[in-house]
């Protein structure tokens, strides 16, 4: 059988020796263990080989530490260069010998020009972003199914419970995997997947132990441990969603106790003890699943406590309310002894103690940063050392599992310098880490610097993003190296694509400047919480064709673009994007279950979506040009049905005209362009420019015109043609 040998040249900084990690896409059986083999030094300075006994194989370089390649695929022997070509001799300086090929298969002097910037995998702008929560997307282990104390949905025929809570989990998205690299995404952002407590955790924002994976996300054979490597496996980052501003309402497991009687000796008003029905929840609103139906098994808690944790699973035993001396249970007894926190009794150590928001001031710093958000949201003294102890060394401990970037939820509720300090630190941990923070804004968020924003900058996105401290002057200090949701940008698609216009949109580029570096902020049209309508709380419920036109101008325009989940085939669509009414369950609202679209004999089906093929040409396209990755947006121009700018990345050799049209067709013509042959990704047209560029565009169509470009990128569909 013929052999197959592959050469690399290492980075300079990738640890020594680089790894290949290896896999047959028809032999899942046949693989290397991730991280994969050491590579064997060869003798020119740099290089280094690996032998395959079989003529053609599917691989991967990394150095073990979070660096590596795309997915690569050689049938005979190769140099990868480290600017990303493929040759069949040793390259030798200056001169190359031998023939090159890229990574994406091109050949020739304009496929060798986008190959000096080809993905290197360690810069995040390459990357999309396909956001879930991981409860909610396929459901591969129905044994670690849960039901939360809140919002059960009832057959409205058997009165049996059903569509639990916790249906999705690890085991799921591992089977699923394919579909969102097929789907081409890069990266999967998922929900915190540490363990939670409260009567609706399944979102993982209601963190009661960071340093424990949630067990209803995990399977005896698929760990998060297994996500990651099966992730990398397929060349997939993995970014993990951290809490950092609050705990839940019972406290954190081995830390601190926040006082509550046990759960089990809830007794409604009208009701008998141990006779409680709410679905699962026979006899009491315990957990379920755990002998002793109590929510926690926190060993901080008192000896009282801790000695009915493992007693008496029914509540029907007498037990004395050290607090106010009654007994119970006891029907209709205060119900904020089980569920309520008062904030004066909290331990000043780990909480701060000044009440809750409510109804309170939400634009004001200190309110914000020092009250808590809920009643099971309790605000963490972040500030304190133990804290960031606690909180760094967990995180930590997954970044070292190979989690490969971090989203930091609820940014505005920590003060900057504060959060910044628990950021830098999971940065020195894993040097090159990408983190960056959810700041919600209901308009531009420009604080102090205008724009009818009724909250200071202290509390805006730009402000998380720089180092200064004057807030009218973002020039007053650098770029901190935290870059933030864009939620500015997600705020003007109420007003232009959600109304089949790009008019305004090009306002909020103006005010790019604000940011440390506009180019790795995350645009996105939706998410778990917001949409683009009047209440920004609906999932799109737009046209089809207006969000095709949103996603090109979010996949072509600065920023690192992310989908939420089932976007692709318009899922739930005009749905509320969470619970609202009192008797919402899950499967009314846009975080309802997905996996049945993806269900064997349905995955077909959900592929052949017109957005789906929309947005999966646009990822093919993005990850091929360099300059819709990293490069400045210039001389931005819309008009309504139309909008052009240039997308520049000189440092990377790669420079793009881009035209867009939403609606009906439109003539693009731009000036002051880079003179030379411009071909157009879309459609494949070239024209020479001389100072100026005009061309064609359908309606809710791209022009994507790339300086010595590749040409056309995959095949037309409804809506890129």
């Amino acid at each position: 059988m013929t052999s197959l040998t592959v050469h690399f040249k290492k980075p300079d900084d990738w640890n020594n020796p680089p790894l290949i990690h290896y896999w047959r896409p028809e032999q899942p059986e046949i693989a290397s263990i991730w991280p994969g083999e050491a590579m064997q030094a060869d003798a020119e300075q740099g290089w280094y080989h690996f032998r395959f006994p079989q003529g053609e194989a599917y691989f991967v370089f990394n150095d073990g530490q979070g660096r590596q390649t795309g997915d690569q695929y050689r049938n005979r022997d190769g140099w990868l260069d480290i600017d990303g070509s493929w040759y069949d001799s040793l390259p030798v300086a200056p001169q190359y010998s031998g023939s090159a090929e890229t990574l994406s298969g091109q050949t020739g002097k304009a496929a060798a020009a986008e190959s000096r910037a080809a993905p290197s995998g360690q810069d995040f702008r390459e990357e999309t972003i396909y956001f879930l929560i991981t409860t909610r997307f396929y459901d591969g282990d129905p044994e670690n199914n849960f039901f939360c104390r809140d919002r059960i949905k009832f057959n409205a025929v058997t009165g049996e419970a059903e569509d639990p809570h916790w249906r999705g989990d690890f085991k799921g998205l591992i089977q699923r995997l394919d579909y969102i690299r097929d789907l081409g995404f890069t990266a999967i952002w998922i929900t915190p997947p540490v363990e939670n407590r409260s009567g609706l955790d399944y979102h993982g924002y209601h963190p009661y132990d960071w340093t424990r994976i949630d067990p209803r996300l995990e399977s005896p054979d698929a760990t998060y441990q297994d996500l990651i490597d099966a992730a990398h496996a397929r060349g997939i980052k993995i970014i993990q969603d951290v809490v950092v501003n609050h705990s839940c309402q019972y406290g954190i497991r081995g830390k601190v106790h926040i006082d509550h009687l046990p759960i089990k000796y809830y007794v409604p008003h009208g009701a008998q003890p141990g006779q409680v029905d709410h679905g699962p929840y026979q006899g009491s609103l315990g957990h379920y699943a755990w002998p002793h139906r109590d929510d926690i098994d926190n060993p901080e808690a008192p000896p009282w406590y801790r000695e009915r944790h493992h007693s008496d699973p029914d509540g029907i035993e007498p037990l004395l309310d050290p607090k106010s001396g009654e007994t119970v249970p006891k029907a209709g007894y205060d119900p904020g002894r089980f569920f309520g926190i008062d904030s004066s009794d909290l331990d000043p150590e780990w909480y701060h103690q000044e009440g809750f928001i409510c109804g309170g001031d939400w634009e004001s710093a200190h309110p914000l940063q020092n009250k808590h958000l809920a009643g099971d949201c309790i605000d963490l003294a972040t500030e304190r050392q133990n804290v960031k102890d606690y909180l760094i060394s967990a995180i930590n401990r997954y970044l070292d599992m190979g989690v490969d970037a971090l989203r930091i939820d609820t940014v505005k509720h920590v003060e900057r310098d504060n959060l910044l300090e628990y950021v830098n630190a999971w940065k020195a941990h894993k040097p090159g880490l990408f983190v960056f923070g959810e700041n919600l804004v209901k308009g531009y968020g420009w604080g102090d610097m205008g724009g009818g924003d009724n909250g200071p900058s202290e509390i805006r996105p730009w402000w998380y993003t720089r180092l200064g401290h004057d807030p009218r002057d973002p020039g007053s200090g650098g770029d901190s190296g935290f870059p933030q949701l864009d939620f500015g940008l997600f705020s003007t698609f109420r007003d232009t694509v959600s109304r089949g216009t790009y008019a305004g949109t090009a306002q909020v580029f103006s005010m790019d400047w604000l940011y440390g570096d506009v180019t790795q902020m995350v645009t996105f049209l939706q998410n778990h919480d917001v949409g683009p309508d009047n209440d920004f709380k609906y999932r799109f419920q737009g046209e089809q064709w207006m969000a095709a036109a949103a996603y090109n101008l979010i996949w072509t325009v600065r920023g690192i673009p992310c989908l939420y989940y089932g976007e692709e085939i318009e899922f739930m669509k005009a749905a509320p994007q969470d619970v609202c009414g009192e008797r919402d369950t899950l499967d009314e609202t846009g975080r309802a279950y997905f996996g049945d679209h993806l269900e064997e004999h349905r995955i077909a089906a959900t592929q052949q979506h017109p957005l789906y093929r929309h947005i999966q040409r646009l990822n093919q396209i993005r990850r091929a040009i360099p300059a819709l990755q990293k490069g400045r947006m210039r001389q931005i121009a819309e008009w309504g049905g139309g909008m052009s700018f240039i997308r520049d990345y000189s440092e990377g050799g790669s420079y793009a005209v881009i035209g867009l049209a939403i609606g009906g067709d439109q003539q693009i013509d731009v000036q002051g362009v880079r003179p030379g042959i411009y071909r157009d990704a879309v459609t494949g047209q070239e024209i020479h420019g001389d100072g100026g560029l005009s061309f064609h565009v359908r309606g809710n169509s791209a022009g994507i015109y790339v300086l010595d470009g590749p040409g056309k990128i995959g095949g037309d569909g409804v809506y890129l043609r």
